[in-house]
């Protein structure tokens, strides 16, 4: 399978791209083909409402997503969303990647695509992830997207304390059980 892992970290050796560089290591053993894009540090635009696209065409904004990103997403296997918790929440970068599905709705959800979720927290409660869980499960729901797994890094603040838990090791297994 092809796995395109979409991080959303501004710290790209942070605790998120730490346990997202686990995921593909796994899931390249387990003879998977991953290619990662960095969402926070690209050209990627909110988008605008404008109904250009009609949710099954062109965006008229000429950035990284419509340039790149898009393909990646339409040649994927699985969508693995990477991210630490801002908030309680998902990253602004993140969650702008995720309306631009917008614009190629309908085609996408036919794709019936797999999905991830790796996120973490310096919060070492279950109630850090509850928004962030409770959108994953609906943009799965809406977008027919198959959920492959989640996994919630609670207390992973730095990397240190990220690399001292359990989470790496859970990462990389869950990568190659794909």
């Amino acid at each position: 399978m092809k796995v395109l892992i979409l991080e959303s970290s501004g710290n790209k050796r942070g605790s998120s791209n730490l346990l997202a560089g686990r995921f593909a290591e796994g899931a390249e053993e387990g003879g998977h083909e991953v290619t990662v894009f960095d969402v926070i540090h690209s050209d990627i635009r909110p988008c605008l409402g404008c109904g250009h696209c009609g949710m099954s065409g062109a965006c008229v904004q000429k950035d990284d997503y419509e340039k790149v990103l898009k393909q990646l997403i339409k040649g994927c296997d699985v969508i693995a969303f990477a991210m630490p918790v801002y908030y309680y929440n998902w990253p602004a970068q993140l969650k702008v990647v995720v309306d631009r599905f917008y614009s190629f709705t309908h085609e996408l959800t036919n794709m019936h695509k797999k999905a991830v979720l790796i996120s973490v927290a310096w919060d070492n409660t279950d109630s850090a992830f509850e928004i962030v869980r409770a959108y994953y499960h609906k943009v799965c729901d809406y977008m027919q997207f198959d959920n492959r797994g989640e996994l919630y890094g609670k207390g992973c603040g730095t990397v240190s304390m990220t690399s001292g838990s359990a989470y790496p090791n859970l990462a990389y297994q869950m990568g190659k059980g794909l």
